[in-house]
């Protein structure tokens, strides 16, 4: 569904605010899980730390470098699965998955992204998909044990 004007600009405000001033960077010393994800299409580096204890995201920090929307959404990604039962970091990333390769979901369901959602608009550009799905790949790879590099393309 394409945005009107008023939420495109929304959208683009809160992506460079997240990007500007990113919630979780850093690296967790006592990490139970780490990662680090590429984008070789335009050079987005994102290296992700996790700390679970039982059976909870008790902490996730990224570092990295990229373009706005990769930054952006590792910030609102990390934002979004701290917290989370291991089942529900799954569910949500696979909801986010699914709605980059054009799945549909009720709206209901999509609000569970919370501020997420606005990556959304992404989608509608196929060259930023990559940089918006990066973070969560990363977070895949760390929850189904994949290697790094794996699945990264």
């Amino acid at each position: 569904m394409p945005l009107n004007k008023k939420m495109r600009i929304i959208y683009r405000q809160v992506i460079l605010e997240q990007a500007a001033n990113p919630k979780n960077r850093g690296r967790i010393e006592d990490f139970d899980h780490e990662t680090t994800v590429y984008n070789p299409s335009c050079g987005d580096k994102i290296h992700l730390t996790m700390k679970i204890s039982n059976n909870k995201i008790e902490k996730i920090l990224f570092e990295g470098s990229g373009c706005t929307i990769s930054q952006a959404s590792a910030s609102l990604m990390t934002s979004l699965i701290t917290g989370k039962s291991i089942d529900e970091a799954v569910k949500i990333s696979k909801m986010f998955s699914d709605l980059a390769i054009g799945k549909k979901y009720p709206e209901e369901e999509i609000k569970k992204l919370g501020d997420a959602q606005v990556l959304i608009s992404i989608m509608e550009f196929p060259a930023r998909i990559k940089c918006a799905t990066l973070a969560w790949w990363g977070l895949d790879q760390m929850l189904f044990g994949r290697s790094e590099g794996e699945n990264n393309d």
